[in-house]
C-alpha cells in the first residue's frame, strides 16, 4: 500500500510553506504597519491549510491526470478551485471559532471581501509552489544524472581495469614460461620477480590514486623481468625526472606503454633491440616518452593499436581532461608520447 506521506517530500513542502509565510510577513510589515501583527498571525493559520492543499495537489493528483480519464481530471482540478477559495474561507472560520484568526476589515478604499483576499491568496501559494518545486525538481534531476553518469564512468573504468591487469599479467606469464621452456636458471628470479608485481596489483594498486613511487616501482621490476628474458641482448635506458614521488596517479596508467614496447617492439626485432622510456614529472605536468625498436619498417596506414593502448586512451578519457596520447612507427622504430596535466583529473 503506497504511503499517503512522503515524509522528505512533506518536509521539503514544509520549507516552502516557511517561505511562503516569511514573504507573506514582509509584504504585511510594507504594507499594513499598523495591524502586522495580527496579518501575520492569521497568515501563519492560512499556511497550516494552503501547504496541505499544495502538497496532495502536486504529489498526489496532477502525476495521476492524464487524457484517458479527462472528465476525472476535470472534476479533480475543480475540486481544488473550490478547496482554495471556499475552502480556505471556511478554514479561516475555523481558526476564528477557535480565537487564533481574527478579522481584519480591508483598508480604507478597498471593498475586497475575506473570501476574495483567501482566494488571492491561496492563488498566489500555487504560483509559489509551483515555480519552488520546478526548480527544485529539475535540480534533483540533474544532480540524479550526474551521479548515473558518474557511476556508469566508475563501471567503465573499472571494467578497463579488469582487462587491463589480466592482459598485462598473462604476457609476464608468457616472458617466465619463456624462461622456463629454455631450462633457464633465471626461471627463479622471473618468479620472484612476478610474484612482486602481484602483490603490487592485489594489495597496492586496488584504491584510486597511488604514488608515482610506487608506479616508478613496478615499472622497474618489469623492465628487470624483461631483462632477464633478454639477457644482453636488449639494450634498455629508462630514467625519470619527478620533482614529487609521493604526486598522486592512478594506479597501472603508466605500464601499458611500457608494456607495449617490449611485446610489440623489441621482442619483433631481429636485430639488436633496443628501449628508451624517459618520465618527467614537473608542476603536475607529466611526460611519458617511450621508444623501441621495431620489427618491421613504417607503413602508411594507421597504427594499429592492441588492447593495452585501447584501454588506457579510454582510461584516460574517463580519468582527465587535458592530455594527449601519441603513438607514431617510424622507419623500424615505434614512439609513443604520453603528457597529461595530472590537475585535470575528473
Amino acid at each position: 500500500m503506497k504511503k499517503i506521506f512522503n515524509i522528505k517530500r512533506f518536509t521539503f513542502y514544509l520549507w516552502m510553506g516557511l517561505g511562503y509565510l516569511v514573504i507573506g510577513v514582509l509584504g504585511n510589515i510594507s504594507m499594513y504597519p499598523q495591524t502586522v501583527h495580527q496579518r501575520s498571525l492569521n497568515d501563519v493559520w492560512q499556511v497550516i491549510y494552503i501547504l496541505t492543499v499544495n502538497y496532495f495537489l502536486f504529489e498526489r493528483t496532477l502525476p495521476k491526470l492524464s487524457r484517458k480519464h479527462f472528465w476525472y481530471s476535470v472534476a479533480l482540478i475543480f475540486g481544488y478551485i473550490l478547496l482554495y477559495s471556499g475552502g480556505l474561507c471556511l478554514w479561516n472560520s475555523i481558526g476564528k471559532l477557535v480565537h487564533v484568526f481574527t478579522a481584519i476589515p480591508p483598508p480604507k478604499g478597498k471593498s475586497s471581501g475575506e473570501c476574495s483576499e483567501a482566494f488571492g491568496y491561496s492563488v498566489g501559494s500555487v504560483i509559489f509552489f509551483a515555480i519552488v518545486r520546478h526548480i527544485f525538481n529539475h535540480r534533483q534531476l540533474k544532480q540524479a544524472a550526474q551521479q548515473l553518469k558518474i557511476e556508469k564512468q566508475q563501471a567503465e573504468l573499472n571494467y578497463l581495469k579488469s582487462q587491463t591487469n589480466p592482459h598485462f599479467l598473462f604476457n609476464t606469464l608468457n616472458n617466465i614460461y619463456s624462461l622456463a621452456r629454455d631450462k633457464s636458471d633465471l626461471a627463479p628470479d622471473s618468479i620472484l620477480r612476478l610474484s612482486k608485481i602481484l602483490r603490487y596489483m592485489l594489495y597496492e594498486a586496488g584504491g584510486e590514486y597511488i604514488a608515482i613511487e610506487q608506479e616508478l616501482k613496478i615499472i622497474t621490476d618489469y623492465i628487470g623481468l624483461e631483462k632477464l628474458r633478454y639477457d644482453e641482448l636488449l639494450r634498455i635506458n629508462f630514467n625519470y625526472d619527478v620533482e614529487d614521488m609521493k604526486q598522486a596517479l592512478p594506479p597501472l596508467l603508466l605500464i601499458p606503454l611500457v608494456e607495449n614496447a617490449f611485446k610489440h617492439g623489441a621482442s619483433e626485432t631481429r636485430g639488436r633491440p633496443y628501449v628508451d622510456i624517459h618520465l618527467s614529472v614537473k608542476n603536475r605536468q607529466l611526460a611519458l616518452y617511450v621508444k623501441n625498436s621495431a620489427g618491421e619498417p613504417a607503413g602508411e596506414g594507421k597504427v594499429k593499436e592492441n588492447i593495452g593502448l585501447s584501454n588506457l586512451r579510454r582510461q584516460l578519457e574517463l580519468l582527465y581532461t587535458d592530455y594527449n596520447l601519441s603513438v607514431q612507427q617510424q622507419q623500424y622504430e615505434f614512439v609513443a608520447t604520453l603528457k597529461i596535466n595530472l590537475a585535470s583529473h575528473v
